[in-house]
Order: C-alpha cells, then structure tokens, then sequence
C-alpha cells in the first residue's frame, strides 16, 4: 500500500539530490511542507539579506513543485503543531526532512522527533546539505577535529560521497486537501526596498544555482587556486548563497568536478580543481565544529580569550559597517556587502582583520552584522570565519597576524578595479595611490582633482600604532587552550537526527 509522507523542507529548497524527497517518492504519495518559524532558531534567526533570499527561493520552489503535481504547503508555526496538524488532515504515516546542524535547530529537531515518534508517525532524517555528517568524523582518541588539515584527509580516507540523487519527474500527491498562505504573506521582505542592486546580481532558487555552477565551469579550473583571491577578476563560483540554502548540493558540485576530470578520485586531484574541493572541505568543516562545539556561534572556542580586553567603540564599528574607514579595500567590501548581500572571501578576511585588530572591536559584532547583511549568512561558515581573525577559534590566525589593508590592497587588487567599483569617490585617483589616497602627495591629489576629506574620509586608525596595540592586547591572551572534552557541550543525543 501507498504511503503518504510530509516531507519538512528546511534548507534543501531542490529537487535534484534531496534524499528525504527521493525517499518519500519511492513510497507513495507526498506531501510539500515549509514552515516559518524564525523564534525557534533564536538567537540567530534569520536577518534581513537571509529572509530577502529566502523570499525569491521559495517562490521558485513553489514553481517547480507545482509542476510536478505536488504544491508547496506554507505554514507559520510552531514546527511540531504545524507538523502534527498536516499529518492528521492528511493521514500522513510518516514524515522526513535533511538534517541541519545548528544547535537551537538540532534541540528542536531532537525534541520533535521524539514526540512524533510517540504519536506513532514513522520520522527519517537524511544527510542532504554535507558531503560527511559531522558524527561520522573524529580523531583516533575519538575526539572531535579543531585543525583543518587532519580533517580533511579524514575525509579524504573515507569512501567517495555517494552519487547524487536525480530529480524525480512527477510526484503523487494530494493537491486540494490543505489549504496554504502564500510567500508574500510571511512578509520575509523589507518595508523599505533595499534590495535593488541584489535583485541584479542574484537569481535565488535551484536554476539560479546551477547557472551560476554552469558559468563557473566554463572558467579555466586550473586558475582557481590563483583566481579565487582577486576580488577585481571573476574567479570564484558565487555559490555560497545556493549551497547555504540548499538549491544545490555538494555532492552534485564534487561528482561535477570529478566527472570533469575523467571521474579520477578526489585523492589522486591537483591544481585548482583540488583547491576547488577543499573549499568545499571547509564548509564541512565549519559544520563539523559547531556541531561537536555548539556554544562557538556565541562564545570563543579557546576560552583564554574570554576576557580579552575588547574596545566599545560604536563610532568605529560605524564606521566599518558603512565603508567609512578611510582604508580604501576594507571600505569597497563593507559597500559591496551593503549593495549585494555579498563579499569577496578575500576581503572578508582582510575587513575582519581590520575589525578585531586594527579597531580591537570583538568579532561577535562582526559576526552579528555579517549575520543580518550577508545573503549567504551561514551559522557554521560564519562563526568559524570570524573566530579565525580573531584568533579564538579553531585553526585560527596566528596572533601576530595583522592583516596590513594597504599590502594586501595593492597584492590582491593591484589596479585597484574592484575598490573603483565600490568606491566611486576615489574612481579618478591613478593606481599608485588607489588603496593609500591618504599617502599620496599634494600634486598627486590636484590632479586626481581629489582632496581628501570633500568625499572620502581619513584613516580612522593609523593602522602601524593599531597594529602595536592588537599585539600589545594578544600577549595578555594565553595561547593555550584546555583540552576539546572540557569545553564541548555533550548533546543530549544528536545521532537520530
């Protein structure tokens, strides 16, 4: 007999590679459910870039599964009322949804899986959104990884991921029995239409992500290892928002580049196309730790840093968040963040450096205005990002790394196109003096017909007396951390999930 199945989408909005979708197809009858419930992901609840992306995505989700036979069902919560509800209009038997690892999601998917497992509905969970689900990694003394390097050949050791799954062609559902709000009505966008310049650059939805994977391919792959550091080329694939969302999945992204290469083992790949996967390796790496380490989106992975004498400075911070610093890379990527929703990796980790050190301010208000700006906001990624300019995390940055914005400017932006770009105040000053204008001389500035002050601001730290401080500040931190058992929160049993 026909069973029919709820499947819960989360942060799998796709048809190409969903194993709890598959699952359920296999069975008999489906039933699509997306439920808003952003107060049970708090504190971090959805910010603004996000629920903007989710908007278009979920709209062309609607789409695509209507075509197939099977409408979206949108509700509001609370998840499981809303769960039990729809399984008892539609006597649905079970229910299935991809896992997802943040820690207030995890307690609540552990909570509601145990109660409608009382109520008698048959639940599954599948591993749709990683390559390797982070309890089937550990050390030999079966600890937890806290440096990349051994992570990743752990996972390199294991078999390759499986093949994606295809999309399904059709689905058997029950199509007038539940009634559903419709995507505007969550009210995901903004009051105030902010979101111009990110509707030109991005496409949210599953045919957005596999252009964007499509157009990366035709770039040469062996340049990635180079390319992906340049702001002012396209080097990179820009699909940090897709696979964040679950448009597109990492194994279909793996197996590509294995396909592409003669389908060779990703241990036996080179050059870029081995950079490319280990991009990808970091992203599992970030779920990794915060899985096994949930209180890191809050709190620093190494706790000598819990009381590193952090500066309050709300005109900094200002200044950073709106592009105002007077150093002109740090300031072309907190626009382009501001503009698109997006930044170049690159100038994530240059801006975060001039954050924690050259401001001394705490990259939890880094990670919080990342969090609400940044359309590719992901828990994981986002709190191991700023924990390693801050050198509190796993991996970290050396404490005496301080990201000079000049040097780094001039290296990876040397023509100073991607600041131009971002920064039109300083569009008519010559290369030499694009990313230090407060450098240059007099004649220099004349005939640029620039002056400084009349449009773009002075440095609002002298980053070589910054820089002695953040050392000064870092040496009252011990670099030695207590072992990982003292400091990661035990679940109360995650593996079900």
């Amino acid at each position: 007999m026909a069973e029919t199945t709820i499947v819960w989408f989360r942060h799998d909005l796709r048809l190409d590679d969903n194993p709890s979708l598959a699952r359920a197809a296999s069975l008999g009858r489906v039933i699509p459910l997306f439920i808003w419930a952003p107060e049970e992901e708090d504190p971090w609840s959805p910010g603004a870039a996000s629920r903007w992306w989710l908007h278009g995505s979920l709209l062309q989700f609607q789409k695509q599964l209507a075509k197939l036979g099977a409408p979206l069902v949108i509700r509001r919560g609370p998840s499981l009322d809303t769960l039990r509800s729809v399984a008892k209009a539609t006597h649905a038997t079970r229910i299935h949804w991809n896992r997802r690892h943040e820690p207030a999601v995890v307690e609540r998917d552990t909570k509601i899986k145990a109660t409608l497992t009382s109520d008698g509905i048959v639940t599954e969970s599948f591993g749709g959104g990683l390559l390797y689900e982070p309890a089937t990694l550990a050390t030999k003394e079966g600890k937890p990884y806290q440096v990349f390097t051994p992570f990743w050949r752990a996972c390199l050791s294991k078999d390759e991921p499986a093949l994606p799954l295809s999309a399904p062609r059709s689905l058997d559902s029950i199509p007038d029995a539940l009634s559903t709000l419709s995507v505007e009505s969550l009210r995901l966008l903004p009051s105030i239409d902010w979101a111009e310049q990110m509707r030109t650059q991005w496409t949210p939805g599953e045919a957005g992500a596999q252009a964007r994977w499509n157009a990366f391919l035709t770039l040469p792959i062996n340049d990635y290892g180079l390319e992906r550091d340049r702001p002012d080329h396209r080097g990179t694939s820009s699909l940090s928002p897709h696979l964040h969302f679950g448009e597109i999945s990492p194994r279909r992204l793996w197996h590509s580049i294995r396909d592409m290469l003669g389908g060779i083992s990703a241990r036996c790949i080179t050059g870029g196309a081995e950079v490319f996967l280990r991009e990808i390796g970091w992203r599992e790496f970030a779920s990794h730790l915060l899985y096994h380490f949930p209180h890191t989106s809050d709190a620093p992975l190494r706790c000598s840093y819990e009381n590193f004498p952090w500066r309050v400075d709300p005109v900094g911070l200002r200044a950073w968040q709106r592009g105002q610093t007077g150093f002109p890379i740090v300031d072309a990527g907190m626009r382009q963040l501001w503009q698109t929703g997006w930044m170049h990796n690159r100038v994530r980790m240059i801006v975060a450096s001039f954050l924690v050190k050259d401001l001394l301010i705490s990259w939890n208000d880094g990670a919080r205005w990342f969090w609400d700006t940044l359309v590719d906001a992901d828990l994981a990624s986002n709190t191991l990002g700023w924990q390693w300019a801050g050198g509190c995390g796993a991996d970290a940055a050396p404490y005496f790394r301080v990201f000079n914005p000049t040097s780094q400017g001039n290296r990876f932006d040397p023509d100073g196109t991607y600041v131009r770009r971002f920064i039109p105040e300083l569009h008519k000053l010559p290369t030499s003096s694009i990313h230090a204008p407060q450098q240059a001389d007099a004649a220099t500035l004349f005939a640029a017909e620039v002056r400084l002050g009349d449009n773009y601001p002075e440095p609002y730290v002298d980053h070589a007396e910054a820089r002695l401080r953040a050392l000064s500040a870092l040496k009252t931190v011990s670099q030695k951390s207590p072992p990982p058992s003292t400091r990661m929160k035990k679940p109360s049993r995650r593996s079900p999930l």
